[in-house]
Parts: structure tokens; C-alpha cells; sequence
């Protein structure tokens, strides 16, 4: 390949190079290091309906900027001919393939996630049975918090064969759910109707969204879902938590007996 048989032939590593190579890395490193801060800055300070933009404007900008770095580098320490960069794409390639096959499918699942949005900063999101609010997006990773306050590193390869489940997608609308079992013996549309009530008094309830009580018949007894939705999806513990307490002591107040079967794992299902 006219002289580049090797890939230290191709290779330029004298000292103006190495230096070169030192300012980009360190510039790149300001540059997302301020690119983390000024993001969420501005997300903060922008009307709730664009907030979720410059958060996912992030991790594109993060990676645009690693991209422009390994460009400048690699042009750097060598003389980019078609010969030679046929010779290190090649090596790096048959390396690369072998040995970090899942690393690589995890960072093209990452270019994926950035351009169709599967999960944004903020959303609160399930995968494979880790249920948390999008903390951060790396290249090959997003980073969770757990309603325990764990962080969960879920690898984007996962994009490929989990179901992933979003439940606010880059709105503040997070469906919440309250459950009862009570006795079949009582009273439905009252019942129905007082933990509509007790939903719609809720401090942490955002009035602008509808309220469902929906009403399932079980051999045990009968089911009752109160869904709501908080005025922010971080609320929603806090959220649940209000319409229990409230939600049992309105149906005490209404003489209404719960289940008392015993339960066994699936059967509330």
C-alpha cells in the first residue's frame, strides 16, 4: 500500500503531535464539563414545555463534541490517505469487532437513543424490572434513580431486545395508581364515587388532568384502581401515599369491609 504496511508506518507520534493531542482531550473535557452544567441551567430556567429539549440537547451536544475530538486526533497522528486509513480502520476494526462487541452495539443503541428519543433526562422509565427517573445519557449508558434513591446503569444495548416502558415521556404527566380490595358486599357507585373525591382533594393533585376509578369484580372481592395524576412525577410517592391513607379512612367512614382473604404471590393479579 505504497510504504504503509504496518500500522506503526502509518503512525505519527512526535512530541508537536502529542501535545496537539493533550490540548484536544483537555479542551474536549471543558467543553462537556460545561456542557453539563449550562444544559440544565437553561432547562431550568425555559417554559415546562421546552425544558425537556435542552435536556435531551445534552448528551447530543456531549457526543458531537467526542466525535469532533477523535477526528482531530486521529488527523493528527496520521497522514490520512485512503492507504492508510484503509490499514488502521481495518486493525482497529478486527480488534474493535472482537473484543468490545457489546460495548460498540451499546454506543450505536446510544446514537438510537439520541435521535428517536426513547427515554429523555427526567422521564421515569422501566427496564428489565429497574423502575427510576432518568438521571443522565451517556454514550454507551444511561444512569436511573430508583424510587429507593439507587442509581441503576442500564447500557443502551438494551434497546435492542428489553421492553422499555416510559411513563411520562418528556411531559410532567405521570399517571399514578392507588389500590383497594374490599368485600363484593357493598355499595359500588358510592364507593366509586368518594375515592373520586378523595383524589380530587389531594394537595398533590394536578387538577388539569383527568381522574379514572376503575372497578374490577375478582373471586376474592372487588378491585378498585384510583388513577391520578400529580403536579409533578416526582411527587408520585408522596401522591400514592395520600390517596391510601385518605382513600382507606373515607371507606372506613363508610362502613365498607376489605378483603381479608389470605394473598398469595399472583393472586391479586
Amino acid at each position: 500500500m505504497n510504504g504503509a504496511n504496518s500500522i506503526t508506518d502509518i503512525l505519527a507520534l512526535n512530541q508537536d503531535n502529542l501535545i496537539a493531542i493533550a490540548l484536544i482531550l483537555v479542551g474536549a473535557w471543558l467543553l462537556i464539563a460545561a456542557n453539563q452544567r449550562i444544559f440544565p441551567w437553561l432547562a431550568s430556567r425555559v417554559p415546562n414545555q421546552h425544558r425537556n429539549f435542552f435536556l435531551a440537547g445534552e448528551p447530543v451536544l456531549r457526543l458531537l463534541i467526542i466525535m469532533v475530538s477523535v477526528v482531530l486526533i486521529v488527523t493528527r497522528i496520521i497522514d490520512p490517505t485512503f492507504e492508510n486509513l484503509v490499514v488502521l480502520l481495518s486493525a482497529t476494526g478486527l480488534a474493535l469487532g472482537f473484543a468490545f462487541k457489546d460495548y460498540i452495539s451499546s454506543l450505536l443503541a446510544g446514537v438510537v437513543t439520541l435521535y428517536e428519543l426513547p427515554y429523555r433526562p427526567g422521564d421515569w422509565i422501566a427496564v428489565n424490572g429497574a423502575y427510576g427517573k432518568v438521571r443522565s445519557i451517556g454514550t454507551r449508558a444511561a444512569e436511573i434513580v430508583t424510587l429507593d434513591d439507587t442509581v441503576v446503569v442500564i447500557p443502551h444495548l438494551k434497546l435492542w431486545d428489553q421492553l422499555i416502558y416510559n411513563g411520562n415521556d418528556g411531559s410532567r404527566n405521570l399517571m399514578c395508581i392507588a389500590d383497594f380490595y374490599l368485600h363484593p358486599d357493598h355499595d359500588a357507585a358510592r364507593v366509586k364515587q368518594a375515592l373520586y373525591d378523595v383524589a380530587l382533594t389531594s394537595a398533590f393533585l394536578q387538577i388539569a388532568q383527568p381522574i379514572f376509578v376503575i372497578v374490577q369484580e375478582k373471586p376474592w372481592g372487588t378491585h378498585y384502581r384510583l388513577k391520578a395524576y400529580p403536579i409533578e412525577p416526582d411527587q408520585q410517592l408522596n401522591f400514592v401515599t395520600d390517596m391510601t391513607v385518605r382513600g382507606k379512612a373515607r371507606l372506613a367512614s363508610l362502613d365498607v369491609r376489605f378483603a381479608q382473604l389470605p394473598v398469595f404471590p399472583g393472586q391479586m393479579e
